[in-house]
């Protein structure tokens, strides 16, 4: 039997959308048995056990609405404490030197040992240890490299770069007759050939490719990057250098439209084969249309050609299976033109508003206690 108010609430919870699901049926159950319908008719009608209808029926009878919620579930006693736990925590936030550890990096077996040795607990499983850091996401066995401008021009090289990918230079817009180009080395590209042939992919099968191989030697691949076409020219050498670097720029600055251009920029870092004053006097004396531009040191990542070779490596280099160098060059040099077809600027989206803001945050950083 229901009074006015239970049966009020039961409706309301039966029909309540962010009600759990398990709920709405206990509901359900209540109700309908409350209609005068049978445990096997109510098992039916909500695809449930006829046991589950009777538990249902009992607890409502006992306890009324309160019987509908789940009952406190034994289990066994915690093992360790909140206070346990957090200091098994402060021990991953600590470098494995600072306890006189012989690692690089903790991971859950090794906190899980040095918890026991410094007397935080007297057992503890890796896993127990690894499901208390994934609650707080602290990853000890992961690391992130980083490091400080110190060029001391660095803001205002950078900032030319950037100007430069915005078609300005100097504060004036560049003209129809001005182009960038983005310039670099990618070394060392072996020719790697597999004891066994690489085995395409299949059906629920990856492809194979084998991991013992005969090395066949390495090339250079530079490349220049036409920021704003799209458009990448390249060449295999042997080395790097500055014969292979004046070869690159004899290539592009050879064809059309860069020999007939007002000024072409050239994007380089401060590799062996482009660095210093004397590289930008040996440029402008050889093509004087050319301005060699240098990134600050440590600023690769702001050389656009780097996302091609990011891309080389990925479709390219890696897996690779070379007979030989010159199989190396056939495939880069392929690549190249297949790029090339459809071939795009990258969307960049780095400016100067983003270079000031990081360089106001490592500004921040140098001023605070060697203690923070």
């Amino acid at each position: 039997m229901l009074d006015a108010d239970e049966r009020a609430a039961l409706q309301a919870l039966a029909r309540r959308p962010t009600t759990s699901y398990r709920l709405v049926v206990r509901a359900r159950i209540v109700l309908a048995a409350a209609d005068g319908a049978s445990n096997t008719l109510i098992a039916a009608d909500q695809r449930v056990h006829v046991d589950t209808v009777r538990k249902w029926r009992v607890r409502f009878y006992r306890r009324r609405l309160d019987g509908l919620a789940d009952a406190p579930r034994p289990g066994r006693p915690r093992r360790f404490s909140d206070v346990q736990a957090a200091q098994v925590k402060a021990l991953a936030c600590e470098l494995p030197a600072e306890r006189g550890v012989p690692l690089s990096r903790w991971s859950a077996a090794d906190l899980a040992g040095e918890a026991v040795a410094a007397g935080v607990v007297e057992d503890i499983s890796a896993a127990t240890v690894a499901r208390w850091l994934a609650a707080d996401a602290i990853k000890p066995w992961r690391h992130r490299s980083w490091i400080f401008p110190r060029d001391p021009q660095f803001a205002v090289k950078a900032s030319t770069v950037l100007d430069l990918y915005a078609r300005a230079f100097d504060g004036q817009p560049l003209g129809a007759g001005e182009f960038v180009i983005s310039a670099d080395e990618k070394t060392s590209i072996q020719a790697r050939c597999r004891c066994h042939p690489t085995l395409p992919p299949g059906r629920s099968r990856l492809m194979r490719v084998e991991h013992e191989y005969e090395r066949g030697g390495a090339l250079a691949y530079l490349a220049a990057l036409d920021v704003h076409h799209g458009r990448v020219f390249g060449r295999c050498e042997p080395s790097t250098g500055l014969a292979p670097f004046a070869r690159l720029v004899e290539q592009v600055m050879t064809r059309e439209p860069y020999a007939s251009a007002d000024r072409v920029f050239w994007i380089v870092d401060n590799g062996s084969s482009h660095r210093g004053q004397a590289s930008t006097d040996r440029m402008t004396e050889a093509w004087p249309t050319a301005t060699l531009v240098h990134l600050p040191i440590h600023a690769s990542w702001l050389n656009q050609v780097e996302l091609y070779f990011s891309i080389v490596q990925r479709k390219v280099v890696t897996p690779n299976d070379f007979y030989d160098l010159a199989d190396v060059q056939d495939r880069l040099m392929a690549f190249q033109e297949h790029y090339n077809l459809g071939a795009r600027p990258f969307n960049w989206r780095y400016t100067k508003r983003d270079l000031d803001a990081l360089l106001k945050r490592l500004a921040a950083h140098e001023f605070l206690p060697a203690a923070a």
